[in-house]
Order: structure tokens, then sequence, then C-alpha cells
């Protein structure tokens, strides 16, 4: 095998790896499984065609999500479609496998995500569930570091209060650790999910 088609083998698996990653994320943005597959499929498409644009060493899962997050933008752009709240059965998409607690705290967690406007949403899963640094996120999302960081911010914070909203008999926490442990879980079940499926 020449040295041509090892970096062209080595490429496509890499993209490969990288697909329950590209579905988790693609599901929280569209709030819609199929949207989120034609999307995963879409960037897939465009990445092997741009191949040539990648340069090898460098982060291909911030390269894909950036694909992804642009196809899903000029998507929006182009169908000017509103973000509308989780259908009941698409929310039993997650699976959770412990307790019955843990299930529901799965379930109040994303109905409190579908709350939080699109920019802190995509930030909180972008740093706190795919595991992103501040840097690559604002590549990802074509802003500042610092606007990053705002966003999170506030975002972790708005999710804060909406998962305690109304509910006396829990003991204050801090935010951040709150919201990065539910984040996490969801974006463990979708990997689940997706090993699952695969």
């Amino acid at each position: 095998m020449t040295v041509q088609a090892q970096a062209i083998s080595q490429f496509n698996q890499d993209i490969v790896s990288l697909i329950p990653h590209l579905r988790a994320f693609g599901r929280m943005i569209t709030q819609n499984p199929d949207k989120a597959n034609d999307l995963v499929q879409d960037t897939i498409v465009r990445a092997l065609r741009a191949e040539h644009q990648f340069t090898p060493g460098t982060n291909m899962k911030a390269w894909l999500f950036t694909i992804l997050r642009n196809l899903h933008v000029n998507n929006l752009r182009r169908n000017k479609i509103r973000f509308d709240s989780i259908e009941d059965e698409a929310l039993d998409y997650f699976a959770v496998a412990s307790n019955q607690e843990s299930h529901l705290e799965l379930k109040e967690m994303q109905r409190c995500m579908t709350k939080l406007s699109r920019e802190h949403r995509e930030i909180l899963i972008l740093v706190g569930a795919s595991g992103f640094s501040y840097e690559e996120a604002a590549e990802i999302c074509k802003c500042a570091v610092g606007t990053i960081k705002s966003r999170l911010s506030r975002g972790r914070q708005e999710l804060y209060e909406l998962m305690v909203e109304g509910d006396e008999a829990k003991q204050p926490r801090r935010a951040g650790r709150v919201v990065k442990k539910a984040v996490r879980r969801i974006a463990a079940n979708e990997a689940r999910s997706e090993q699952a499926v695969a």
C-alpha cells in the first residue's frame, strides 16, 4: 500500500471514529434525530470532498464539528427554521441504564436544555459534553474566546436556575459542577446508544 493510500485510509478511519460525537452534537443542536443524521451525513460527504483542505496532524474533531455547525447554520438561514422544543417521543430516545432517579434527572436536564438559547445550548454541548477547549470552541463558532467563556458562564447559570427552579428542597450547588455532570451524562448516553446501534 502506498503512503498516499495509507493516509486516505487513516483519514477515513478517523472520520468513522468521530461519527458518534458528530451525531450527539447534531442531535443536540437540531433536536431531531432524523435531521441530525442528515446533517452528519452531509458533514461526512463535505469532509470527504474537502479532504485535500485538511492538514494532517491538526484537530480533525474540531474540523468536522466546524463543518457540521456551518451546515446547520446554513440550513437554518435557508429554511428560516425556528427552534421548537423537543417533542415527548423524541425525549424517549435518550436511554439511561442506571436507576429511575437518574432517568428523571436526565429528562429534567433535557427539558431545561430546550429552554436555553441556541448559543448557550451549543456552547454547553461543545465545551461541557464534547470536551472542546475554549479555543477550539471559539474556532468552531467563529468568535472570540472571551465570548465563549461568557456564553458558557451564562448558559451554565441559566441551566442551573432552570434545574433548581421551584425546588426548595435542593441544596444550593455550584452551577458549573451540576451542569457539567448533567451534560456529560447526556453525551455518555448518546455515545452508548450510538455504539449499540453500530
